[in-house]
């Protein structure tokens, strides 16, 4: 940056060292270390700075060191902000102490274990002061790839997709995650190792999980996640899954011997109970389509908690299926939203082949849900065989119109505004089917970014046979954190604020709100 009182800065420079053995230093790197005025690195309370270890025997003689000392790394802090705050306060003072060096024409080079980027502390700086200084970032090789390598682990291969998840997200939300990739990396150990390790097993990919123990340096080591002491794991660790555990070639084991991988079943391939001898057909097993409710874990009934604790496969849309618990046992396969069809024949093929299979939907299956397409696809006679059961739902209308009050308390209608599998001039004979028989109307799928104007004519149909005061609920995201409810009216509804998150409740003419706010359809018809 140049000024009038400042014409000449140094430059800034985020430096990647690879994951610890100094050979692993891109030649670029070390030039940038070798000439720097300032070198700038970070280390913990009472240690040393594993960066300027790597990098120190590239320090030029006479070079100014800048240790930048967390205030704290885990546990407790009595900063008055916490955590957050007192890393915060790190790091704006970190940032003016480098800006002092540049604004002195110094050019300063920030050291960062593996890649600048990846789960580093240089982009805190970067982020307070890439756009002051002229800056430049060198990648280095991330610890993930270090382990990869050692291990002799290939990650993914071809179409594979390959995640990195850190060690703190939450159990549950850890082992959906593993289930559903391919190859996967998991950072950020020491403590959250057990829960790690719970992860894993859960996800069926413990027995394919290999432990690396600072990779690439001199004291590195590496074994099967199942025998590591969970005492034992230290920060600078990773577990790497590689996505031959699923499909493809063949894994190693940690003698170096060469051990076949269990392969990823597709819908294409035969299945059977486990046990079972594939060339003698297996019984079909019943085939559950199951309501998850609107949101809520609260809100799942008994009996589908049970049913999903029991099965084997879980079939839906992705987001359906990532509410779902992983455990130990269960594969999941998860699809996009225009597919029900080809979601409905997946679960019966592997409920014909006598696995234990669940569909699931959002709300109640059976309300414009996965029930129908389970049972339209169920009519093709190679299916003749397998049993279905639905198991019910809370539905959103349900949801919405408890938030609401009983505004379905009398004769209603339940309608979908989206016009995939039935014409729009369809939808418009019923709207004015329902406005004249002046029936409460819950109205699904009301609008979406491929049809946005629909909301609107359905509004202009309505108000053809209703009073622009009837009483209109829309419920958002009821159930969730997000969850709003708007009690208006016919005319002053907003189509522009109306999206798929919606679902409407068009009153009838009977239906009320009282001087509590809440919205009510009476039971009587005079």
């Amino acid at each position: 940056m140049t000024t009038p009182d400042n014409p000449v800065t140094g430059h800034f420079h985020g430096v990647g060292l690879g994951p610890g053995d100094p050979e692993l230093i891109t030649l670029k790197a070390a030039r940038l270390i070798s000439s720097a005025d300032v070198i700038a690195y970070h280390a913990g309370v009472g240690k040393s700075s594993n960066a300027r270890r790597i990098a120190a025997g590239l320090f030029p003689d006479g070079v100014i060191e800048e240790q930048l000392t967390y205030p704290v790394t885990t546990g407790t802090t009595d900063h008055p902000g916490g955590y957050v705050g007192a890393l915060a306060d790190f790091y704006e003072s970190s940032a003016a102490r480098l800006a002092a060096h540049l604004d002195a024409g110094r050019d300063v080079v920030l050291l960062a274990e593996g890649d600048p980027l990846f789960y580093g502390s240089y982009m805190y700086l970067h982020d307070r002061l890439g756009e002051r200084y002229p800056t430049e970032i060198v990648p280095g090789v991330p610890a993930f790839a270090a382990a990869a390598a050692i291990t002799a682990s290939p990650l993914v291969r071809q179409t594979d997709v390959l995640t990195v998840l850190p060690g703190t997200l939450p159990e549950a939300e850890l082992a959906r995650r593993l289930a559903d990739t391919d190859g996967a990396v998991i950072m950020k150990l020491g403590r959250t190792f057990p829960a790690v390790r719970r992860a894993l097993a859960a996800a069926g990919r413990l027995e394919h999980a290999l432990y690396v123990e600072r990779a690439s340096m001199p004291e590195e080591r590496w074994l099967p996640v199942a025998d590591v002491d969970p005492d034992s794991v230290p920060y600078f660790s990773i577990i790497v899954v590689n996505g031959d555990s699923l499909h493809g070639p063949r894994s190693r084991d940690t003698a170096g011997a060469a051990s076949p991988a269990p392969a990823r079943r597709t819908s294409a391939e035969p299945v059977g109970r486990p046990g079972s001898d594939p060339a003698t057909p297996s019984e079909p097993a019943e085939l559950l389509v199951v309501g998850l409710g609107p949101g809520p874990a609260h809100w799942l009934t008994p009996e589908a908690e049970a049913v999903l604790g029991e099965v084997d496969h879980l079939v839906g849309y992705a987001p359906y299926v990532a509410r779902v618990p992983q455990r130990e046992g269960l594969t999941r396969h998860a699809s996009g939203n225009t597919v029900e069809l080809d979601r409905a024949r997946l679960a019966l093929d592997l409920a014909r082949s006598g696995e234990r299979v669940a569909v699931v939907s959002g709300g109640d299956a059976g309300v414009f849900g996965m029930a129908t397409a389970v049972l339209e696809a169920a009519e093709d006679p190679a299916y003749a065989g397998v049993p279905v059961r639905v198991v019910p739902g809370i539905s959103a209308l349900q949801a919405v119109a408890a938030r609401a009050g009983a505004p379905v308390g009398g004769d209603f209608a339940v309608m979908s505004l989206s016009d995939r599998l039935k014409p729009w001039e369809v939808i418009e004979q019923r709207l004015r089917a329902v406005s004249e028989a002046d029936l409460a109307l819950a109205v699904y799928n009301p609008a979406s970014r491929a049809r946005p104007d629909q909301i609107g004519l359905a509004q202009k149909v309505l108000l053809e046979h209703r009073s622009a005061e009837t009483v209109v609920v829309v419920g958002r995201d009821v159930g969730r954190a997000e969850e709003s409810l708007t009690v208006t009216t016919l005319g002053a509804l907003d189509p522009a604020s109306i999206d798929m998150k919606c679902l409407l409740l068009v009153g009838a003419s009977g239906t009320r709100v009282d001087a509590r706010g809440r919205v009510w359809t009476p039971r009587w018809v005079r």
